[in-house]
């Protein structure tokens, strides 16, 4: 993937994050590209604000980009997110064929795409997107610190 769009497309990432502070939620944001670059789904965490465990911002910008398109299967898309997605978000990925997963900050905790565990290449699973962590990786760090920092 190309690093000048992974970026900007991070930038988008970085803005849903901000939403999901606002209403209390950890500040974690993604969208979804199509083959062209297009963003076709956005989300942000929403646990808090829905009373919804699964309201990961992952899982709402595939629901998103799944309804843009009509279609469940994202095989040609790219799912860009401000931390590393956990197992959950990352099998979300291997079920809707996600082609490409690109993250900022990595997850010491519950990182599924290299750090803890590798469900994306896991050769026990057919679908295998690509993965690139580490983009904007402070600033989306920088997110997270800052929020649990407030909240003591």
């Amino acid at each position: 993937m190309n690093k000048q769009l992974a970026e900007q497309a991070m930038e988008s990432a970085i803005a849903q994050a901000l939403q999901a502070k606002q209403h209390g939620d950890v500040p974690i944001g993604a969208c979804v590209l199509d083959a062209g670059g297009r963003v076709i789904g956005r989300g942000h965490n929403m646990r808090e604000r829905n009373l919804d465990p699964l309201a990961h911002a992952e899982i709402e910008a595939m629901r998103e980009a799944a309804a843009t398109l009509g279609s469940w299967n994202l095989e040609d898309c790219t799912l860009v997110v401000t931390l590393e997605p956990c197992p959950m978000c990352a099998g979300a990925c291997l079920q809707t064929h996600v082609g490409r997963i690109v993250f900022g900050a990595w997850d010491a905790k519950l990182g599924a795409c290299g750090s803890v565990w590798d469900l994306p290449r896991d050769p026990h699973i057919g679908a295998h997107p690509e993965v690139y962590g580490g983009i904007r990786e402070s600033e989306c760090a920088q997110l997270l610190t800052a929020f649990f920092r407030l909240r003591g």
